[in-house]
């Protein structure tokens, strides 16, 4: 396709810290996360109009009027459902993937000579992982959580888990829009009793805060909503 003079979405990769809240705001999925950073991944799947620029809490996209391929509606379209498709593709043949309650009496805790127990009642726990409709959502006591915050925090299991339903995330590095239609599915079929939602105080945790609140606005349910932060030095913010 030939180039013209027109207006085209540019990301400041200085700026950029991949939080990948502006990859859910185009809808022609324009943007991806690559190598930690938003990235147009082809100028022809980009309408120019900007919807993106309000989702970037990094003021690191802009409108520039440079030479670039027209924008293909239907070739955007096309891109779109493709990577809808793949969305779709079956991970619960995976054994590990099968979904697990545990017991009080079945973890750790009952060898009276271990410093500390465990406190996780669910399996798995990666948001890829975990279907809608898994029994322990239903009702649950929700703990949407990046996934450096264990390692961080010291009394992660002892404080902030016990009683609790782990769902793992992380919102730099994962494919956001899959987790915003899963997110919202959870809140649809599960019904959880409340959210907290537990992050790093680094700028890209933030996105996670972010995905949650508008996967649960599309939902259209009303759940009560926390937010826990912790610092990179292991401390309650």
């Amino acid at each position: 396709m030939e180039s013209v003079l027109r207006k085209i979405v540019h990301i400041d990769e200085e700026k950029c810290n991949g939080c990948g809240l502006c990859v859910p705001a185009c809808a022609e999925g324009a943007i991806q996360i690559i190598d930690g950073k938003a990235r147009l991944v082809d100028d022809k799947f980009c309408d120019g109009l900007g919807a993106c620029l309000g989702e970037c809490p990094q003021d690191a996209i802009i409108i520039e009027e440079r030479k670039a391929v027209e924008f293909d509606e239907q070739a955007a379209a096309l891109h779109v459902k493709q990577a809808e498709n793949k969305k779709v593709t079956p991970i619960s043949a995976c054994p590990g993937a099968a979904v697990q309650s545990f017991s009080p009496s079945s973890k750790s805790a009952a060898i009276t000579n271990l410093p500390a127990r465990s406190y996780l009642e669910n399996w798995p726990i990666q948001l890829h992982l975990i279907p809608p409709h898994a029994p322990f959502l239903k009702d649950a006591d929700l703990l949407i959580c990046a996934d450096c915050v264990p390692f961080a925090y010291a009394g992660f299991h002892q404080e902030l888990l016990k009683d609790k339903t782990l769902i793992i995330a992380c919102p730099k590095l994962d494919d956001v829009s899959v987790y915003m239609e899963k997110l919202q599915q959870i809140f649809k079929t599960a019904k959880p009793k409340n959210i907290t939602i537990l992050h790093m105080e680094v700028p890209c945790c933030y996105g996670l805060v972010n995905l949650v609140k508008q996967a649960l606005s599309l939902s259209g349910e009303q759940i009560d909503l926390r937010e826990q932060v912790i610092g990179a030095k292991g401390n309650k913010l």
